[in-house]
């Protein structure tokens, strides 16, 4: 199923480029938690993949934590590649130029969320690490920009008497373990944070999506500009709605973090049905009991 437009991607992303460090923040916050997380498993990385790296912001803020020796970043964009400076190649995340079994550590900051073959990428990156390699990533959910969704729809009904696809949709975090599961991960993790951002009024989010090269991108969207009138009116409903106390308006950015493990003879297994060591109501210091009721529970 095509989703989104991957030349429109690269073209968002190729016109960001330029100015990108003026609009970097969410990248930035983001990969300083991939950072910290990566500096809780110890062990060295000799070879490492950022891939869709932006304007190369996981590299810069690692530096030497996390026991990465070579990092090679790859970006959909050439422009964005070559922003990223140093080991850097322009490369699509669901269509990957390595052999299997490359690296020791593939991390993704903020860039999943606008592959069309999102299992089929998983499977690709499994693949391309090492046994017992680590994959690490970071994408949009499921909550992200849920204000300016609903102002956009609302706008546009009342404007134009129907919605057009206009907010890409993102990665709900109750499937995000499933999709780890489904391409062959050992012990898969997902879990998410909610990243609140508050700004002077909605065209400020708006600008500052285009500026990270967010803008857009869906197979599906009108080929047509939007009304200015729509989005100031947009812009409006998303105030009257929004406003807080200090005059600015909220935008919300659900954060789904992935881990994972390419699979390898030598990761803990978990036991058998049966086949723990020890007794909790040992450990509890208390007596187990039999269940008085072992049927089934029945709803009225």
């Amino acid at each position: 199923m095509k989703i989104f437009e991957p030349r429109l991607v690269r073209a968002h992303r190729s016109r960001a480029a330029a100015c990108l460090g003026e609009h970097d923040f969410l990248f930035r916050e983001v990969a300083e938690r991939l950072a910290d997380r990566l500096s809780d498993v110890k062990r060295t990385f000799p070879l490492a993949l950022d891939l869709g790296c932006h304007g190369g912001e996981f590299g810069q803020i690692v530096g030497a934590r996390g026991g990465i020796e070579t990092l090679i970043q790859c970006d959909p964009a050439p422009a964005m590649a070559g922003r990223a400076g140093g080991l850097a190649l322009a490369a699509e995340p669901d269509a990957l130029p390595f052999s299997e079994g490359k690296f020791d550590l593939i991390v993704s900051n903020m860039s999943l969320h606008w592959v069309n073959d999102l299992p089929g990428a998983l499977i690709q990156i499994r693949r391309a690490l090492k046994p017992d390699g680590l994959f690490l990533a970071s994408l949009a959910g499921g909550g992200t920009l849920g204000e300016m969704r609903g102002a956009l729809l609302e706008a546009e009904t009342e404007m134009a008497g129907g919605a057009s696809p206009r907010v890409s949709p993102f990665v709900d975090l109750r499937d995000a373990g499933a999709l780890l599961q489904r391409a062959g991960f050992a012990l898969p993790v997902a879990d998410g944070d909610l990243i609140p951002v508050r700004y002077e009024n909605a065209l400020k989010l708006m600008a500052d999506l285009r500026g990270m090269g967010e803008a857009n991108a869906l197979a599906a969207m009108p080929r047509h500009f939007t009304r200015r009138a729509v989005i100031l009116r947009a812009a409006e409903i998303y105030r009257e709605r929004h406003e807080g106390p200090d005059g600015r308006v909220p935008a919300s950015f659900q954060i789904v973090y992935l881990t994972g493990w390419a699979p390898d003879p030598s990761q803990q297994k978990p036991l058998k049905p049966g086949g723990a060591a020890a007794r909790l109501a040992d450990a509890l210091g208390t007596t187990e009991e039999p269940s008085a009721d072992s049927g089934d529970f029945e709803q009225d």
